[in-house]
């Protein structure tokens, strides 16, 4: 198993700090495959989730990859994902969470929130190779999530 550093925004009111992601080599090839397997490797940010549904592996989770932030025309010369729980292990919803909340500030919905613990991974362009992150890469995400909603789940 390979490991790198991510950015962890917890659920609670704990500021975000830095947590060791694992990635395990992808067990065959895929065709076209989604941005967190092209680097060749699974991420499992569900060792990071509260209360996520047991045994699920990558289906307990979602992405949302960041390229670009708002105004900008251009990528980001690297790239991350951020990665939420979305399968609980009671069938409740995640709380809010409040460090995204906070982030937002005036702009939070509560209809569109984030929720769970956020995990967020840094890539090279393309996402073919997982990076280490560093609290360096902090006001870059947080740009994002001041301006990005919570998903839909």
């Amino acid at each position: 198993m390979q490991h790198f550093d991510a950015v962890i925004f917890p659920v609670d009111e704990q500021p975000p700090y830095l947590v060791t992601l694992y990635a395990s080599p992808l067990a065959a090839p895929i065709q076209n495959p989604l941005e967190p397997y092209r680097c060749g490797c699974v991420p499992h940010p569900e060792m990071y989730f509260d209360h996520i549904a047991p045994g699920l592996g990558p289906r307990s989770w979602r992405f949302e990859p960041i390229q670009r932030l708002m105004g900008m025309l251009k990528n980001l010369p690297v790239a991350y994902i951020a990665f939420y729980p979305t399968v609980s292990s009671d069938g409740m919803t995640f709380p809010i969470n409040k460090c995204a909340r906070e982030i937002q500030g005036d702009g939070h919905q509560p209809s569109n929130a984030w929720r769970g613990d956020i995990v967020v991974a840094k890539y090279g362009s393309e996402f073919v190779t997982l990076m280490n992150a560093s609290m360096a890469d902090f006001p870059i995400i947080k740009n994002w999530l001041l301006h990005k909603p919570g998903p839909s789940v």
